[in-house]
Parts: structure tokens; C-alpha cells; sequence
């Protein structure tokens, strides 16, 4: 479906389930944040103390493969329900920040490492 539904439409979607149940008032900026890291974290869980194999097995395993996939969509879900609220691209703001660290990240000095920009 990635390549038949855009950003706009996803977050029409998403405005519309929240308007449906009347959330808007629980939805600041303070208390989406939070559901991102709290849904991030929940991704996590399923990584955490796992071997590369291990993590390799989760991905051929359907059930496990069908949870990880929903915490994906409802890390997504606060992402896009923030960027909805608050007027932001979410297209633009991913392209503008490849775009900075291109500037941090030169392949020359980058490729193949996983160091950060500031680190020698």
C-alpha cells in the first residue's frame, strides 16, 4: 500500500478517526511526543536482549512480525497525528534533514562508519 496512499491522505485519515471520538483535547504537542517515545519504546521491547539470529527469527515469524508491525504503525500514528496538528510536512522535514546531514555525513569521511559527525 506504500505506493498507492500519500502522507496527506494518511494524516485525512488519521484526523478523521481522532475527530470521530472527539480526542482533539488530549492531543497537545506535550502528550503526542510522549506517545512517540512510548510506542518507540514498546518497538523496542521486542529487539531488546536479542541476538542478530534472533532478531533475524522475529522477522520470519508471523506473529511476531504482525506485533512488531503494529508498534511500527503506532509510532507512525503519533508521528502523524503530530505533524497533522501542527501544520508540519512531514515529507519536507525528512528531505530537509537528509539534506543536512549529507552536510555532517560526507560519504568521503562517512561510508562505513557509524561514528557520529563530531567524533574523530
Amino acid at each position: 500500500m506504500d505506493e498507492e496512499i500519500n502522507i496527506k491522505e494518511l494524516k485525512n485519515i488519521v484526523r478523521k478517526f481522532c475527530d470521530d471520538r472527539d480526542w482533539d483535547k488530549f492531543h497537545n504537542a506535550k502528550d503526542l511526543a510522549i506517545g512517540v517515545a512510548t510506542e518507540a519504546s514498546e518497538l523496542l521491547e521486542h529487539f531488546r536482549f536479542k541476538s542478530e539470529s534472533e532478531i533475524a527469527d522475529l522477522f520470519k515469524n508471523q506473529d511476531k512480525l504482525s506485533k512488531i508491525s503494529e508498534e511500527i504503525a503506532d509510532v507512525f500514528y503519533f508521528l502523524l497525528r503530530l505533524c497533522q496538528k501542527y501544520n508540519i510536512d512531514l515529507s519536507k522535514s525528512l528531505l530537509d534533514k537528509i539534506k543536512k546531514n549529507e552536510t555532517k555525513y560526507s560519504v568521503e569521511k562517512f561510508k562505513g562508519s557509524n561514528r557520529k559527525y563530531n567524533e574523530e
